[in-house]
């Protein structure tokens, strides 16, 4: 068995899993872990946890010791640092000539290295913009091309549901989404309806997905002839939420029926 807690950071949300056997930490508990990118203030999203070492290919790092008010001091302080390098970094890049676009900068809580987050549409050679910024910054330079979902979970925003994205506050990883899972919901296909600000589908397609396709098993197409408790009908609507189907007669008159009292009458013809 393996100790793990599970923690994130604290202006974006990913899941940390961190190797932790020295002390028992709670929810919401500011700690400072090792990890693979170095040394980090993290939040505790889940506490201390047991499971075989079996079901994990590696920790993500391991937990160091609980975080210091000092330590949120520093936190602040490299967060300042970070928005000065962020501005140079961008004159740098147009000094440079060089197709990319800097999202974000971050320095490890020891400032052993500063790691810059970029999205580019191609590869980017930026071996001399490294060189540029480890002279001006004195320590070791990272750049990260990284996509536009998680340019979106970085810079954070607000969604068309009206509230904080996903990505930045719970969705610990992405999932893959599909057009098919806006089709099992009657989902405007436009793509300004069915996409988030990264551009791409929106994460919450994927949320009622399982229901929607278990849902259309018990339910009838749009046009089917069915059996009804009122006799033989053509579907013409439906509810998915409420399982209910709209049933249209010979005589023009239209009913609703809920699909267990049309399974109870034979359902699809």
């Amino acid at each position: 068995m393996i100790e793990l807690i599970i923690a994130t950071h604290l202006d974006y949300f990913e899941n940390i899993y961190l190797e932790n056997s020295r002390e028992k930490v709670e929810r919401d508990d500011y700690i400072i872990a090792e990890t693979k990118r170095g040394t980090a203030l993290l939040r505790v999203v889940k506490k201390n946890y047991e499971i075989p070492e079996d079901n994990i290919v590696e920790p993500d790092g391991h937990f160091m010791r609980r975080a210091t008010e000092q330590d949120l001091e520093k936190y602040h302080e490299n967060e300042s640092m970070a928005d000065e390098a962020v501005s140079f970094c961008r004159e740098a890049i147009k000094t440079e000539n060089l197709e990319m676009n800097l999202v974000n900068a971050k320095y490890t809580m020891d400032r052993k290295k500063l790691i810059f987050n970029f999205t580019a549409d191609e590869r980017v050679d930026f071996r001399s913009l490294v060189r540029v910024l480890a002279t001006r910054f004195k320590t070791r330079i990272e750049l990260r091309q990284i996509g536009v979902r998680d340019e979106a979970k970085y810079l954070g925003g607000i969604g068309p549901c009206g509230r904080a994205h996903c990505c930045s506050t719970f969705l610990g990883d992405f999932v893959p989404v599909s057009i098919q899972m806006a089709k099992n919901q009657d989902l405007s296909l436009s793509p300004s309806k069915i996409s988030g600000a990264c551009g791409r589908l929106m994460c919450c397609l994927n949320y009622e997905d399982d229901y929607y396709e278990e849902a259309r098993e018990r339910m009838p197409d749009v046009g089917q002839t069915i059996n009804t408790p009122d006799g033989s009908g053509q579907v013409v609507g439906m509810n998915i939420l409420d399982l209910v189907v709209k049933v249209k007669y010979q005589d023009d008159y239209i009913r609703e029926f809920h699909c267990d009292d049309l399974e109870a009458a034979g359902g699809v013809q």
